[in-house]
């Protein structure tokens, strides 16, 4: 399974709001519902999110074994 967990703590640690995010990224709310819930989200979705946060996609997911 994906897990989001290091966005979460990303933006925690970074002090970003998620309503800010998306203004600067231009994804959906529902996007980052599913973002929240370890759902499916593009790799589009997560292009725009490393180049707003200057990160690589291993700092915003995760493989957990279920």
């Amino acid at each position: 399974m994906i897990s989001y967990k290091p966005f979460q703590k990303l933006l925690i640690d970074r002090e970003i709001k998620k309503q800010d995010l998306l203004r600067m990224t231009g994804i959906s709310s529902a996007t980052m519902a599913k973002l929240n819930t370890n759902e499916y989200v593009s790799l589009e979705v997560i292009d725009k999110l490393c180049a707003v946060l200057g990160c690589q996609p291993g700092d915003l997911l995760e493989h957990v074994t279920e």
